[in-house]
């Protein structure tokens, strides 16, 4: 067979290199995204969980006199948990305790790092606020107010 009647059977030969040099940056950008949004959801999860430990410390602190200052314990342990699990995640990571009449809690927020820095609009930040009611220890004989 001559080489002329092989190009006249393979007409379309190279197209899959083209094709693939036309989709493949499409997959990379569709992978991108998708690691992006991974990154959000680990986000969430560390806030979540900072935020957490942060609420406990502040309704734990009591209301009577051994409570101190319960607004700096809770904080310094939200910011503790985030620079222990996530502090690449999660940037530029601010702790506010919060009291509101009996309720005590944490807000933690900050900015996901980005894994497609080249594509505005991909930026993205969490906020976690988690609280509850302040604990309230009585003496075992039910007299008396919250110590």
């Amino acid at each position: 067979m001559s080489r002329l009647s092989q190009l006249r059977t393979a007409p379309d030969r190279g197209a899959s290199v083209v094709e693939l040099a036309l989709i493949m940056p499409i997959v990379l950008v569709v992978m991108l995204v998708m690691v992006q949004f991974a990154l959000v959801f680990h986000a969430r999860q560390i806030a979540d969980g900072a935020a957490r430990v942060g609420a406990r410390v502040a309704r734990a602190a009591g209301t009577g006199p051994g409570a101190g200052n319960w607004q700096a314990a809770a904080e310094s342990q939200a910011q503790s948990r985030v620079a222990l699990v996530g502090a690449k995640v999660l940037e530029n990571a601010s702790v506010q305790a919060w009291q509101q009449g009996d309720q005590r809690g944490v807000t933690v927020t900050g900015d996901v790092v980005s894994a497609v820095p080249l594509l505005p609009g991909m930026t993205f930040t969490i906020t976690s606020r988690f609280g509850g009611p302040i604990e309230c220890f009585r003496p075992d004989d039910g007299t008396g107010d919250c110590q």
